[in-house]
């Protein structure tokens, strides 16, 4: 007989709690298809959420990816398909109970937890391939996670618009939709058609934080770069760029990853910089003051130039905070390395590091394990008290989405497939699957409530759990 676990909510550790029955069988039930093409009035009461918000990617700061309210899954998984007016590679967050779905066509849809569209905010056109110099996205739109400021009540989201090719970040009140304000992110000494902006958003230090990279096949004249709007859109911009020649793109799907103490980690892609060069920050963990917005701390690969040039960056993955402690990153080399918050080491100062795969998206986080998205399927890593890793498991191959725990179980995407699973989370073992249809090479699920909400290339598809 199968063990059944928890998410322990003391300290975010895995145990074995109980025993249980047999895993139930998978769901083929295909989608319930819903649309969202028509518009309702807005809703204009208050909007009391009856569980937890996930208000940005992987649902906190931290991007621990952790739902301690999903329920364990006993039955089959139901699926509503909700289809919008263009491909989601955003996550889906929840504000205020509203489930806010942005798609590629600029378009913003809020909807409730049956999927029924509340409000639907059209951003202007989106930029197209023939727009840019290079890219695998058509048309481009809102490409990141959007995030929610309770405090404000407002999503942000940045738009990729044409004529010209430009980047804007624009608030919206999370209960009608309305635009309360919007500003330019393309700040001087980089090309908007080059810039593109897949990092989710952070909210920290009372500023939105928009981080950028380049497109697919890094041509032209990009930079990494974090831009900081205050909450209210008043002010100027204030921006960290990568101190390299060109690259250094900031672009892991999972953008910032904000601390207790409110500083700012990014992962940075690779740079011009090659054998002989001076160290110009590409390849790297970087550690932002978001008050000061000036570098505090970072760590790169002692392989920083050759990575460079073979383009085996640690800009893929998203860093992630452990036990207070410890910095995870991996990312193109295959390398995973665990770094000190408190000194992230400069160059080649891991506190360990270990073959362990190729790397792209955002993890989770449960205490001492991280939950990395490989290429060749997830695996489960403990770091114990030196800052050593240890593989607890490894998933198929074909199980390798970025993924999020909730419910005793690691929901991750098989994205060839267009199925979810539900891995148990002691063994890596798929225990539940479902189909959902399409899904981006990046797509992470949201959780809230007892659903698990796929972004899909038609829309949304919201898995309950029952």
């Amino acid at each position: 007989m199968r063990r059944a676990v928890i998410f322990c909510t003391m300290g975010l550790a895995l145990a074995a709690c109980t025993s249980g029955g047999t895993d139930p069988a998978p769901s083929e039930q295909p989608p319930t298809q819903t649309s969202a093409g028509s518009t309702p009035s807005p809703t204009t009461g208050p909007i009391t959420p009856p569980v937890p918000d996930w208000p940005t990617y992987h649902g906190d700061a931290a991007r621990t990816g952790m739902s301690r309210v999903l329920p364990t899954p006993t039955g089959a998984l139901h699926t509503t398909a909700v289809n919008l007016d263009a491909a989601m590679y955003a996550s889906p967050i929840v504000g205020a109970g509203v489930t806010i779905a942005a798609t590629e066509n600029n378009s913003v849809y809020g909807l409730d937890a049956s999927g029924r569209p509340l409000w639907r905010a059209q951003l202007g056109p989106p930029a197209r391939r023939s727009d840019l110099p290079c890219g695998n996205i058509d048309p481009s739109g809102i490409t990141a996670t959007p995030a929610y400021d309770p405090a404000s009540g407002s999503v942000f989201v940045v738009t990729e618009q044409r004529d010209p090719v430009r980047h804007e970040l624009v608030a919206l009140d999370v209960r009608t939709g309305a635009t309360r304000w919007h500003v330019s992110v393309d700040l001087p000494g980089a090309d908007p058609r080059a810039m593109q902006e897949r990092g989710a958003l952070a909210v920290a230090g009372g500023r939105v934080w928009v981080p950028f990279g380049g497109r697919d096949g890094d041509c032209g004249d990009y930079k990494g770069r974090l831009v900081g709007v205050r909450l209210d859109g008043t002010g100027a911009a204030v921006d960290y760029t990568v101190p390299t020649i060109r690259e250094g793109g900031i672009w892991a799907p999972a953008g910032p990853v904000v601390d207790p103490a409110g500083q700012l980690y990014v992962a940075v892609g690779n740079g011009e910089a090659g054998t002989g060069d001076r160290y110009d920050f590409s390849d790297s963990v970087l550690k932002i003051d978001p008050s000061t917005v000036k570098l505090l701390d970072s760590f790169s690969p002692r392989s920083w130039q050759s990575d460079n040039g073979a383009d085996l960056d640690l800009g893929s993955q998203g860093p992630a905070l452990v036990d207070e402690r410890w910095v995870f990153i991996a990312g193109k080399s295959g390398t995973g390395y665990v770094l000190r918050q408190n000194a992230l080491g400069g160059i080649g100062g891991e506190v360990s590091s270990l073959e362990l795969c190729r790397s792209f998206g955002g993890p989770a986080v449960a205490g001492d394990v991280v939950y990395v998205p490989c290429a060749d399927g997830v695996r489960a890593v403990r770091i114990d008290a030196s800052g050593t890793m240890r593989v607890l498991w490894h998933a198929e191959q074909s199980i390798a989405g970025s993924p999020v725990l909730g419910g005793s179980r690691v929901w991750s995407l098989d994205q060839d497939a267009g199925r979810l699973h539900a891995l148990d989370p002691v063994t890596g073992r798929s225990t539940l699957d479902v189909a959902v249809g399409d899904v981006t090479r990046f797509a992470t699920p949201a959780l809230h409530g007892n659903q698990v909400l796929v972004p899909t290339r038609a829309g949304l598809v919201v898995v309950t759990v029952s």
